[in-house]
């Protein structure tokens, strides 16, 4: 039995490392010491619950122990009440400025004034910075945290402010020295909110001062398995190398991830004995059915017009609409961290990709009725031409409404698919998927646990490559044969299935859909071809 553990994986707010297992923050951000001492103006950016307020807060509490500068950071969070009212807004920022340097426990002489000068609307934000910073005997460098709370008019004062006071100082006008804008958008987002004409960047904006924009990495492997040793140095628990590398390669150290993950071992499953990847995947599947905050919030995003732009060719493994806004709605997908930071086009994680499939299926999931336990056979395998046989029936009775209601409709076919799968395959078994835009197809690979005769474990896997057939395109059958054997290649399997969905206008009616054929790969193997 090991002991108690008195500290715990963060998954909410800013880490305590009193209370929270953590890496040194700072070290994460080592540009960020050598902007500030050279007094620049910049962004730090990064997804939610990536820690970029704990790294900001351990870099302000270094600074200040140093001596010759006030670091603060604050949040505009509250401001965003204020909506367009940018006096509002003014007075709430202001309000929080004072209650962040009390609560640091700041000596009277560094803090900032209770009372500010009644300024114009539109100038107070600026001309108490100037009034803090004429009074303070430190250089100060504000970090605004929550930055994106702000919105429209409020955000263009008061970043208007910001450039107004940086471009005075040359001239005397005391001022912060250096400033940090933090959140989740990269500088070319804050360009469109801040003055951007038709949703597009605009180079003359009032925040064109900025001289960097600094993005808040991942965690690396070697960071994950440091993070997870600390639990062992404390607890003796141990994370098997295996468990390490799954969780590696479901988060691609995504730091929630990595911490939900954990916390969901330690904690709510209570693993008692040495973490493996068997716990890892079990983890994965209670954290994705309970849905999170983080992962509610992230998916909560699909729907939003430049979001789905971006994810449906994404899913449906189309080539994106690409026009000269296009990279904006890029940037900003990229910057809720949807989507990996570098090509090919594709999403951030093999967690966020289960996630996001069974969020858009979820619809077409409560049309199906079937029992998943009736295609379990008698010695425990899983029955997948019995099922496909059932989808067949399925897509003739259903699936013209479902394509219609779906919101991602050029990704339609392979959500219903995956909805019906998941729906039947969930009771003892695990869905894998893999999908990219400009890949045309969408990889499945069904793992099924099941006890052999002489009762070993063992796990039946089948894989599966869906493709979809629009108007004026030529069969895609070779091109997806091609595809299954690479596939089955690398899982190292002797057959598959293709299933090929017809979405031609002169596709044979609904309730004559769903013909099973044999067909041989170019490397010889025998598969499955399913016409839909």
């Amino acid at each position: 039995m090991r002991p108690p553990q008195a500290k715990y994986f963060n998954t909410t707010g800013p880490c305590d490392p009193r209370r929270h297992y953590m890496l040194p923050p700072t070290p994460r951000l080592p540009q960020a010491r050598v902007l500030i001492e050279m007094d620049r103006y910049f962004v730090l950016h990064a997804p939610r619950q990536t820690g970029k307020t704990t790294t900001l807060d351990a870099l302000a509490s270094e600074l200040n122990a140093e001596g010759d500068i006030a670091a603060l950071m604050f949040s505009c969070e509250r401001a965003k009440s204020a909506g367009d009212d940018y006096a509002a807004a003014e007075e709430i920022l202001l309000k929080s400025l004072r209650q962040a340097a009390e609560w640091a426990a700041w000596p009277e002489e560094l803090l900032p004034p209770d009372t500010w000068s009644q300024a114009p609307a539109g100038t107070r934000f600026g001309s108490a910075l100037t009034e803090w910073c004429r009074r303070c005997p430190r250089r100060v460098v504000l970090f605004l945290d929550e930055i994106d709370a702000l919105q429209g008019n409020s955000m263009v004062s008061v970043l208007s402010q910001l450039r107004d006071g940086h471009n005075a100082r040359p001239g005397g006008r005391p001022f912060p020295a250096s400033v940090v804008l933090c959140g989740l958008r990269d500088v070319r987002d804050y360009k469109v909110a801040s003055g951007g004409e038709a949703g597009r960047s605009n180079p003359a904006s009032p925040f064109n001062i900025v001289t960097e924009s600094l993005r808040l990495d991942d965690f690396g492997a070697d960071q994950i398995a440091e993070l997870y040793g600390r639990h062992t140095q404390a607890t003796g628990q141990e994370f098997s190398k295996d468990a390490v590398d799954r969780v590696v390669e479901l988060t691609q150290g995504q730091p929630w991830l990595v911490n939900a993950l954990a916390y969901e071992l330690t904690v709510r499953m209570g693993v008692a004995d040495a973490i493996t990847a068997g716990h890892v995947e079990e983890a994965k599947e209670r954290l994705i059915r309970a849905r999170a905050t983080h992962l509610d919030s992230l998916v909560a995003r699909l729907h939003e017009p430049r979001v789905k732009r971006v994810m449906e060719p994404v899913v449906a493994g189309a080539f994106p609409h690409v026009d000269p806004t296009f990279s904006d709605d890029l940037s900003y997908v990229r910057d809720l961290g949807l989507i990996k930071q570098k090509p090919p086009l594709e999403v951030a994680n093999p967690l966020y990709r289960e996630v996001i499939l069974r969020v858009l299926g979820d619809p077409s999931e409560q049309y199906v009725m079937a029992d998943p336990h009736s295609f379990v056979l008698p010695d425990g395998r899983f029955d997948l031409p019995r099922l496909l046989e059932e989808f067949v029936v399925f897509w003739r009775e259903h699936g013209e409404v479902l394509i219609r209601q779906e919101g991602y409709h050029e990704a339609a076919c392979q959500i219903i698919l995956m909805a019906f799968l998941h729906r039947l395959v969930n009771g003892g078994g695990h869905l894998d998927r893999e999908y990219a835009a400009g890949t045309k197809r969408l990889d499945v690979l069904v793992r099924w646990p099941y006890t052999g005769p002489e009762g070993e474990r063992r796990v039946q896997r089948e894989a599966m490559e869906l493709k979809v057939r629009r108007a004026g395109e030529n069969d895609p059958t070779a091109d997806g044969l091609a595809q299954l054997d690479r596939y089955l290649d690398r899982l190292s399997l002797s057959t598959g299935v293709l299933v090929i969905f017809d979405r031609r206008p002169e596709a044979p009616p609904w309730k004559e859909r769903g013909d099973f054929e044999q067909a041989t790969t170019p490397s010889g193997r025998q598969v499955t071809v399913l016409r839909v």
